[in-house]
């Protein structure tokens, strides 16, 4: 995998082509793919953000028709402002630096009102039918995802577990939450803190900068909602959560099955990540994610402390004792 700090040698050809000839070039944040991103500084002071997707581990192309469709329901995502898909090079318009994560951070008295938006631009996006196109997210996916966790997380840890009863229990959760009759919806799939922005200007729901949607799936609407609000790199306190999911409730009237779906639906996301995270960590070399895994834990007993999830619940204490939860990632953190 390329550096993280220094452009693909096309960079300047790429931008040169669009306008941008001889700007500066900075390196921002990655993630857990092979995309890179880096700020586009020109001499009259304009900015853009450079993607770099290099095919072919990347392709930009869901990037680009999802963020077209983000906007044409009224929602914010980049800006396409010039594409090379051979070499896996997109222009993207820049939503600047306050991003959410460090907004709460910096103002955690303004935590409620950011939450209750956050929950907003989900109610304002289930108000319209998916994107056409989209992958399903449903019962067969939900437990294909949740064999990460037996198949990376446990041997990390030296367990072995009975992954057959997993999956029944699993299934025994879930099933119910796949017929449930809500959605299906877009879903998003990593809509949290740290990949949205604050945009400047923008008012409502277009004041949230949407990012990292080139994953979006069709699936159930309480999955995004149980993205945000338990999220894996900040603690969103649990009764901010709960008055946030019955807001959503009551926007929507979904009543008591959306309530009962979310509660599966974070557990089995919390369940998947702590699989996700320890393949980033075995298999990708980035042992940097360790350190959210008590957190992780953390999220998954409280969500399985709800009877929704007794079966799952019964699973994990009879194949995962509490030595092999948080402790071993606490010594790595």
């Amino acid at each position: 995998m390329a550096s993280p700090m220094n452009p693909p040698e096309s960079a300047g050809d790429f931008l040169a082509s669009c306008g941008w000839a001889g700007a500066r070039i900075e390196p921002l944040a990655g993630d857990a793919s092979f995309r890179r991103y880096f700020r586009v500084v020109r001499d009259d002071g304009h900015q853009a953000v450079l993607m770099d997707a290099p095919p072919p581990h990347e392709d930009p192309r869901p990037f680009i028709s999802v963020a077209e469709w983000l906007v044409s329901v009224g929602l914010s995502a980049p800006e396409i402002l010039a594409r090379d898909l051979r070499r896996g090079l997109l222009l993207l318009g820049d939503f600047g630096d306050e991003r959410l994560r460090e907004a709460l951070d910096l103002a955690p008295d303004r935590e409620r009102d950011l939450y209750e938006l956050a929950t907003d631009v989900l109610i304002h996006l289930h108000a319209h039918p998916p994107m056409a196109g989209l992958p399903v997210h449903g019962l067969e996916q939900w437990l294909d995802e949740l064999m990460l966790f037996t198949d990376w997380y446990c041997p990390a840890v030296g367990l072995e577990v009975d992954a057959e009863s997993y999956r029944a229990a699993w299934t025994e959760v879930l099933e119910p939450v796949a017929n449930d009759g809500l959605g299906p919806v877009t879903v998003l799939r990593d809509y949290h803190a740290e990949n949205i922005m604050l945009v400047e200007g923008r008012d409502g729901v277009a004041h949230f900068g949407l990012l990292d949607f080139q994953d979006a799936l069709a699936g159930h609407p309480a999955y995004d909602l149980a993205s945000v609000l338990e999220d894996a790199r900040r603690d969103v306190p649990p009764q901010l959560e709960r008055d946030m999911l019955s807001r959503y409730i009551a926007a929507t009237g979904s009543g008591e099955a959306f309530e009962r779906a979310y509660w599966a639906l974070a557990a089995q996301r919390n369940t998947r990540i702590l699989g996700v995270f320890t393949r980033l960590w075995k298999r990708d070399g980035k042992p940097g994610y360790r350190r959210f895994q008590p957190r992780m834990w953390g999220l998954l007993e409280r969500d399985l402390d709800h009877m929704v999830l007794a079966v799952v619940r019964e699973w994990f204490d009879a194949n995962v004792p509490h030595a092999f939860r948080r402790a071993p990632w606490l010594e790595t953190a």
